[in-house]
C-alpha cells in the first residue's frame, strides 16, 4: 500500500473583535424607536423641527401632530385702544397708546405678541406707533415668564402692567404679581381650542404607524385635548408607552390624568427633551 502525505490540520484561533467592529455591531443592534410629538409646528424660520432633528440624532424617528388652534378675540377692543389716542376716548381704551399709564408689558405666548401686531397693521396706526409710541414702550420693561418677573414687586406706586393673554392661562403669574403688590391689566386677545384635524390626524397616524414607543406632551391643553383619543387608539398597549413632558406644569397635568410620566425635560428645549426621551427608551 502506497503511503499518503497528509498535511497537518492547522487551526486558526478566532480573532478578537476590534473596537470599530464592536461599535458597528452595537449600532446594528440598536432599534429605532418611534416618538409622537403632540405640539405645534415650528414658529417662523425654515428647516426641520428642532425636536424631530434632535431625536433623529439619537437614532429615533419622530412625527409631529399639531394639537392646538388659536382664534384671536377681543381684537376690536384692542384696536379701539389704539385708536383712542387720536379720538380722545375713554382712558380704559388708551392702554397701548398711552404707555405712561403702564409700567411695562408682559407676554407669555407668541400669540399675544401676534395679536398686538395685528392691531398695528393699519397704516395710520403704524405711522403713529412708529412716530411717538414705540420708543416710549421701548423705554419700559417688556417681561416674559422667567427670573425677571421676580423683580416686579420692588418699589412703591407701581404702574399696572399690560398683560395680553389667551383664554387658557394659569393663575400662577397674576397671583404672584398680586401678592407682591403689582397691579395687572389683563386683556384676553386669543382663544385656545383643539386643532380641527386633531382626532383625524391621530387616528390616521395610529392606523399607519401603529402605537408609538413614546408620546411627548407640550402643554396641559395638549393633555386635555389629546388624552382621550390616545387612550382609545392605544388600547391595551397604553401602559407600554413612555410618556414625556416638556416641563413640570405639563407633567403635573399628565399625572393628574393618571399617566405615568417617564421623563420631564430639565429645560423646555429640544435638546433636553430628546435626551430625556432617549434615556427613557433605553
Amino acid at each position: 500500500m502506497t503511503g499518503c502525505n497528509v498535511s497537518p490540520l492547522r487551526v486558526t484561533p478566532p480573532r478578537k473583535p476590534s473596537v470599530l467592529m464592536l461599535l458597528h455591531r452595537g449600532s446594528e443592534s440598536s432599534v429605532e424607536m418611534h416618538v409622537l410629538l403632540l405640539k405645534e409646528p415650528r414658529e417662523g424660520g425654515s428647516g426641520p423641527d428642532p425636536y424631530i432633528k434632535e431625536l433623529a440624532s439619537r437614532g429615533h424617528k419622530a412625527t409631529l401632530i399639531p394639537v392646538l388652534s388659536f382664534t384671536f378675540v377681543s381684537l376690536n377692543t384692542l384696536s379701539d385702544k389704539l385708536l383712542s389716542l387720536l379720538l380722545q376716548l375713554l382712558s380704559l381704551l388708551l392702554q397701548l397708546f398711552q404707555p405712561e399709564q403702564h409700567g411695562g408689558l408682559i407676554f407669555t405666548s407668541p400669540r399675544a405678541v401676534e395679536a398686538v401686531k395685528m392691531c398695528l397693521e393699519d397704516d395710520e396706526r403704524t405711522e403713529q406707533w412708529n412716530m411717538d409710541i414705540k420708543d416710549k414702550w421701548n423705554a419700559k420693561s417688556i417681561y416674559v415668564v422667567g427670573k425677571a418677573t421676580a423683580a416686579l414687586g420692588e418699589g412703591a406706586n407701581i404702574l399696572p402692567l399690560l398683560f395680553p393673554c389667551g383664554s387658557i392661562k394659569r393663575e400662577v403669574l397674576p397671583t404672584a404679581l398680586r401678592e407682591n403688590g403689582v397691579p395687572l391689566d389683563t386683556l384676553m386677545v386669543y382663544q385656545t381650542a383643539p386643532h380641527p384635524d386633531l382626532e383625524k390626524n391621530l387616528k390616521n397616524h395610529f392606523t399607519e404607524q401603529g402605537v408609538p414607543d413614546s408620546i411627548a406632551f407640550f402643554s396641559p391643553s395638549g393633555v386635555r385635548f389629546c388624552l382621550e383619543t390616545v387612550r382609545r387608539l392605544s388600547g391595551e398597549q397604553l401602559m407600554q408607552i413612555k410618556f414625556a413632558a416638556i416641563g413640570p406644569t405639563t407633567a403635573e397635568a399628565m399625572t393628574a390624568e393618571g399617566l405615568s410620566v417617564s421623563c420631564s425635560a430639565d429645560k423646555p428645549t429640544a435638546e433636553h427633551l430628546a435626551a430625556g426621551i432617549a434615556k427613557a427608551l433605553q
